[in-house]
């Protein structure tokens, strides 16, 4: 009798270390930890982990996060958010739930329910205004 076949899904685990730099948007379909600096979006499709020497500014999109460090900009989790004790983020929060320990900061706005990516937030239209009426000379 032949042994069903188990094909295990296996996602890269990338790291940015703590004396690195990265000035650029960073799309990731595996899980990724920072411990250095970004300047600009993060999207990943696993979970982000920013360590307590994090600094991030921009905007993060994820399944999962793990917020230790410091975070400018607005963060969206799909799932589950914990900020951590030395947590830091200005900016709003969006996730499915939210794990806060004593100590975590955050400055903006917080929004729990569904945080996929329909939820984020869409350019508005400018309102249209009514045209004047035009009075004609006569």
């Amino acid at each position: 009798m032949a042994k069903p076949i188990i094909q295990n899904e296996v996602k890269a685990l990338n790291t940015i270390a703590k004396d690195t730099m990265i000035k650029g948007d960073i799309k990731s379909d595996g899980d990724i930890r920072i411990d250095g600096a970004l300047e600009g979006n993060l999207e990943c499709k696993g979970r982000v982990v920013l360590g307590p020497e994090a600094r991030v500014k921009g905007t993060v999109r994820c399944r999962l996060a793990d917020i230790m460090g410091n975070l400018e900009g607005e963060i969206f989790a799909s799932e589950l958010m914990t900020l951590k004790n030395t947590a830091v983020i200005n900016g709003d929060l969006t996730m499915g739930k939210l794990s806060v320990e004593p100590g975590a900061q955050f400055t903006g706005k917080c929004s729990m329910g569904s945080a996929g990516p329909e939820s984020a937030p869409k350019t508005q239209p400018a309102p249209v205004q009514p045209e004047a009426k035009l009075k004609e000379n006569k």
